[in-house]
């Protein structure tokens, strides 16, 4: 019994199923049929958004019933994530610099001052005076003058004036009158006036004012005022006193006495006689003449230049010349000996001493906190409607008439008759003649004579003579000494100190957005066909057995049958 009363359920499930095959291939969602009037996207509980926000259940508010095909306004969840700054103390290691005495073992060089006697030899000159002649030549000129005779010729001009008859052409221009007829053709204009239609359309401006609601966020500045102590490290400087011994030389004078040889002497006026300076000139060879026929006259060619030295006229001069003498003088010199001597120093030295501080900072920490705000922009909107016009145009039309013409034209013809004539003309004939002259001209020979002479100079031998002498040298050794000093020694170490860092944390931050659902049409009429199935509750087990299949009613609406809109819309399901 109990398999066959499983039949008909069986076979109410199978043709219901087919009836919801589109809603089950939704998963549950939205049906998109019946939407074609909706405007907007269609958007289900717990799925995405077409801004890809995601989008969760919420409560549904309308401004009326929901009706089947219409749309209707969610507010839905929407998730955005918002960057946070968030303060964390953390702990970081840095290296620290303190320092150590420390006693060290060292060694000086202390420098010892002796003294030395050193023998050395000095080159003292000594001077001698001699004397020695000396021959040379002077070459003296001697000037002699001398007279020759030159012959040449000059030729004259004799001038000549002749007369002669010259016969010529002239063309004389005849001028003719005439006249002649030209027939010719001018294009006419002719106008005539015309008129058409123009269909044109012109676009007309047609503006619309819209208002939108734009939600923005602005991000506001808050500042918050903290305080840390920074550890630092201050160097003191201290000063100590000490002293040090130092050896020094002291120049000291010593006075003594030496003959020496000062050298003297005086100025003597001396006579002599200076020959004069050698001259380049260039002199000139006698020409020669000679008649040439071909211009029937005497040509005179000059001699060849050649380039002479000449001694110019001697001159006596004075002039001063020293004459030396040499004399004994005692003289008191002094002379500096180097002394070894010892003195204290004292002197100041520094040297850093470190001391920690801390002090305390205070520092602003701003935190970027988000702002909701909400703006209304209103904006024009401008649509081109095309507007069609006519309008009626006149223009002209130029057509060309030929028209015949004729005029007389008067020319003139010009004609070139040969006329001839004659004229006297007078020129000048020119004549060289010959004529002979002679001239008288001086000129100067110089002769360089040489002639010896002999003068006396005396000049100086110097001699350097070796002299042995004695001094004290001071010279310096060094010595090691050891002794203890007292060092600063660096030295490193790791110490831990907090500080705070300021990161940005993302965080989730919920709103409610405003979305418009389209109500889709039922796939079944719950208030008719599902009527039939949606029975008193005394049908029994089917209904429960349905009611639990397919959800619901049991009638295989679902949601998309409006039942859940209210009562008013499917009273027959049970809802």
């Amino acid at each position: 019994m109990k398999r066959l009363w499983l039949l008909p359920a069986l076979m109410i499930i199978s043709v219901v199923s087919g009836a919801n095959a589109a809603h089950a291939a939704y998963s549950g969602a939205i049906s998109y049929e019946g939407c074609s009037s909706c405007g907007g996207s269609v958007v289900a509980d717990g799925s995405v958004m077409a801004d890809g926000s995601a989008v969760a259940g919420g409560s549904v508010i309308s401004d009326g019933s929901a009706v089947a095909g219409g749309s209707y306004t969610v507010m839905r969840t929407v998730r955005e994530t918002v960057m946070e700054q968030v303060q964390e103390t953390r702990t970081r290691t840095r290296n620290e610099v303190y320092f150590e005495d420390q006693v060290v073992n060292r060694t000086r060089m202390v420098p010892e001052t002796h003294q030395k006697e050193v023998q050395y030899t000095v080159m003292v000159p000594s001077y001698e005076t001699r004397q020695r002649t000396i021959n040379y030549t002077v070459n003296k000129p001697v000037y002699e003058t001398r007279e020759k005779v030159i012959n040449y010729t000059v030729k004259k001009p004799v001038y000549e004036t002749r007369t002669k008859t010259i016969n010529y052409t002239v063309n004389k221009p005849v001028y003719e009158q005439h006249q002649r007829v030209i027939n010719y053709t001018v294009k006419k204009p002719v106008y005539e006036t015309r008129t058409k239609t123009i269909n044109y359309t012109v676009n007309k401006p047609v503006y619309e004012t819209r208002q939108k609601v734009t939600n923005y966020t602005v991000m506001v500045p808050t500042y918050e005022t903290r305080t840390r102590n920074i550890n630092y490290t201050v160097y003191n400087t201290v000063q100590e006193q000490k002293v040090r011994t130092e050896n020094y030389r002291v120049s000291v004078p010593q006075t003594y006495t030496k003959t020496i040889t000062v050298k003297g002497g005086h100025w003597e006026t001396v006579t002599e006689t200076v020959p004069g300076p050698m001259i380049r000139r260039t002199v000139r060879e006698p020409g020669t003449s000679y008649f040439d026929a071909a211009t029937c006259r005497t040509v005179y060619c000059p001699g060849k230049c050649r380039v002479e030295c000449v001694q110019g006229c001697p001159k006596t001069i004075c002039k001063k010349v020293w004459v030396p003498t040499c004399e004994q003088k005692e003289v008191t010199c002094t002379k500096y000996v180097s002394e070894c001597r010892t003195r204290e120093i004292p002197y100041t030295v520094c040297r850093r001493v470190p001391e920690c501080r801390t002090k305390t900072v205070e520092y602003k920490v701003c935190k970027m906190v988000p702002e909701c705000r909400t703006k209304t922009c209103n904006y024009t909107v401008c649509k081109m409607v095309p507007e069609c016009r006519s309008k009626t145009v006149e223009y002209k039309v130029c057509k060309m008439v030929c028209e015949n013409r004729q005029k007389t034209v008067n020319y003139t013809t010009c004609k070139m008759v040969p006329e001839c004539r004659t004229k006297t003309c007078n020129y000048t004939v020119c004549k060289m003649v010959c004529e002979p002259r002679t001239k008288v001209c001086k000129y100067t020979v110089c002769k360089m004579v040489p002639e010896c002479r002999t003068k006396v100079c005396e000049y100086k031998v110097c001699k350097m003579i070796p002299e042995c002498r004695t001094k004290t040298v001071c010279y310096t050794t060094c010595r090691k000494e050891c002794y203890q000093e007292t060092i600063k020694v660096k030295k490193c170490r790791q110490v831990c100190e907090p500080y705070t860092v300021t990161r940005c944390v993302p965080r989730v931050v919920c709103k409610q957005v405003p979305v418009t659902v389209c109500c889709p049409a039922p796939v079944c009429g719950c208030a008719d066909a599902c009527a039939p199935a949606c029975a008193p509750a005394s049908a029994g087990p089917i209904r429960s057995l349905l009611k639990g299949i397919l959800g619901g009613n049991g009638c295989g609406c679902g949601n998309d049958c409006g039942c859940d809109a209210g009562c008013d819309v499917a009273p027959a399901c049970g809802c």
